[in-house]
């Protein structure tokens, strides 16, 4: 499995922005897929963006336009770049990695889960 730790969280206004980073070990990070995800306090962890295996770039309806997610391969990091945040991103925002590849990005397709990094917008 991968190891992930997320940073880059904390506390912004409406309209603001923030960069959740998400280092990974391994020598596979590469070859893997990669995904945000979210959870409110009550709700479903939610998908929020991700990279497949190829490249290809999938993001959520709600933050399409306002969140671009990348990756650094030489750094073994994933970034979620947050723009134009609004009070209903607050959650706790958690990286996901899969070294297989998979067909949605759903959380039951990533084994490995970093510990999560809280996200907070005010109004």
């Amino acid at each position: 499995q991968v190891q992930l730790v997320e940073s880059g969280g904390g506390l912004v206004q409406a309209g603001g922005s923030l960069r959740l980073s998400c280092a990974a070990s391994g020598r596979t990070f590469s070859n893997s897929a990669m995904g945000w995800f979210r959870q409110a306090p009550g709700k479903e962890r939610d998908f929020v963006s991700g990279i497949g295996s190829s490249g290809r770039l999938y993001y959520a309806d709600s933050v399409k336009g306002r969140f671009t997610i990348s990756r650094d391969n030489a750094k073994n990091t994933v970034y979620l770049q947050m723009n134009s945040l609004k009070p209903e991103d607050t959650a706790v925002y958690y990286c996901a990695a899969s070294l297989l590849p998979i067909t949605t990005m759903s959380p039951t397709s990533f084994p490995s889960w970093g510990q999560g990094t809280q996200v907070t917008v005010s109004s």
